[in-house]
């Protein structure tokens, strides 16, 4: 083996050792050249069993003597595994020494062994890497896709921590002068009938109260006003179209504008072109997809009311596109920013579905409903219509939802045909919470601007029994 001229020991650019080396196992790890020289073995004085005086590992002497010592590939192999065990850093070309910390100790992270336990820290990691060089490659295990998660559902109202109305005997002071101690009961002025007439004629002298029909329909107005926690969102759903579902979502919409106190809009979520925003006068050009496009800049209601029409009974529209050139309907995600930021200012909440249950924005519709109303026209197509969307909640894990429903039974055609309207009521008053007949009624079919003044007592009357039939709905939190 040719060596360099001028380096008989192969150690220039080595690290030396002499008398000022301040490690405390220099002596004992480092034999002394002339005991060397003198015929003791090499692997003595060196751990790894390497010569400093330059003997091969592999058993040849590079000064001659050409003698083979057996157990020199596996010095070889020990040598190799423990430097590459060792912390060296190289400085560069032109550096002429280097200092190694051999007495530090060595950081080794705990991977677990075949046994299932943590190697400890002594472990020899160089075996372990070359082991690892030569072993058959691991083959890379397949990534199953995550799964999707089911739309979150929405927040629950907070709770808040607000005292109850002071009543009772114990009340003193200030406090104890109420109106039901002070001032005299008065009867209720009559609202229709004779007894109307007989107050007029009188001149308020004869009051009788109010008549039994006057009752009941004061008590429909107490349940319609039924105080909303948080925000409810009311989903108007139906499987058929052509059945009056966004004449319901009108009329019940302007029904709650104008007996409730609070902030009432009625958003069209239909794919395609819907009409809800004919039903009231159109004060602006803008769609959900403005608002949409906006929902970052709105931070007040006076904001908000930019992108809506109202009625003379207070109920807002949001329109839905018409525009031809859209080519992309409401998706689930668009539906749920735009309830997001409804919410913020608006108490309740109604929604036109569309025709049918299956498009995009459906599940989001269906994920943050409170409650829903199912329309169905007075014909056995959309009763089974109705029905069949009924069957269809249940199947989708919805049931709650469909218990919960209220069935609207709309006459949209003048007569009663050959319809038992009583049976469809008895049908769907077994599946669900409530079921109102609508009857027909010449305002409501011309399909304009819908307004409550003129529709007919008794349709006037069954929209009452509607909005108290979904207001018992509102002081359920979700």
């Amino acid at each position: 083996m040719a060596l360099p001229d001028g380096d008989p020991q192969r150690t220039s650019g080595l690290p030396r050792f002499d008398e000022h080396d301040n490690w405390p196992d220099a002596p004992t790890d480092h034999a002394d050249t002339d005991e060397l020289r003198d015929g003791a073995d090499p692997r003595d004085a060196d751990p790894f069993g390497a010569d400093p005086l330059g003997v091969d590992p592999l058993g040849v002497d590079p000064l001659g003597g050409g003698e083979y010592r057996p157990g020199g590939l596996h010095d070889l192999d020990t040598g190799y595994e423990q430097t590459l065990a060792t912390p060296s850093y190289d400085l560069g070309p032109t550096t002429g020494s280097f200092v190694v910390d051999l007495t530090a100790p060595q950081p080794v992270a705990a991977s677990p062994n075949g046994n299932g336990f943590a190697r400890e820290a002594g472990l020899d990691q160089a075996a372990e890497h070359g082991r690892a060089r030569h072993a058959a490659p691991v083959q890379a295990q397949p990534v199953a896709p995550a799964r999707p998660e089911p739309p979150a559902a929405p927040p629950a109202a907070p709770t808040w921590d607000i005292p109850s109305v002071p009543s009772g005997a114990g009340l003193s002071g200030a406090e104890s002068l109420t109106a039901a101690t002070i001032l005299r009961s008065t009867k209720a002025r009559p609202r229709s009938g004779w007894r109307k007439g007989l107050f007029a004629l009188s001149g308020g002298r004869i009051n009788l109260g109010l008549s039994p029909a006057d009752l009941h329909r004061a008590e429909l107005v107490t349940r319609a006003r039924t105080p909303v926690s948080g925000c409810h969102r009311l989903a108007v759903i139906s499987l058929k179209g052509g059945v009056g579902k966004t004449t319901t979502t009108a009329a019940l919409g302007a029904m709650f504008a104008d007996l409730r106190g609070d902030r009432v809009i009625a958003v069209d979520a239909n794919p395609d072109r819907g009409t809800l925003a004919e039903r009231v006068p159109r004060e602006n050009g803008a769609t959900v997809r403005h608002l949409l496009d906006a929902r970052d800049q709105l931070h007040r209601y006076a904001d908000v009311r930019e992108f809506t029409s109202q009625s003379p009974t207070r109920l807002e529209v949001l329109a839905s596109d018409s525009d031809p050139r859209v080519s992309a309907a409401l998706s689930e995600q668009d539906y749920r920013d735009t309830i997001t930021t409804l919410e913020r200012f608006y108490n309740l909440v109604l929604t036109d579905c569309g025709t049918g249950l299956l498009h995009d924005a459906m599940r989001g519709i269906l994920g943050l409903a409170s409650s829903l109303v199912v329309v169905s026209s007075a014909s056995l197509d959309g009763a089974r219509s109705a029905s069949a969307t009924l069957d269809w909640l249940e199947a989708h894990g919805f049931d709650g939802l469909a218990r919960n429903a209220v069935v609207v039974i709309s006459s949209v055609r003048p007569g009663g045909g050959l319809v038992d309207v009583l049976q469809l009521e008895e049908h769907f008053a077994a599946r669900c919470r409530n079921v109102v007949t609508i009857p027909y009624d010449p305002h409501l079919e011309a399909g304009g601007v819908l307004d409550l003044a003129d529709l007919d007592p008794s349709t006037l009357d069954a929209y009452h029994e509607l909005a108290a039939a979904v207001g018992e709905a509102f002081s359920g939190r979700r």
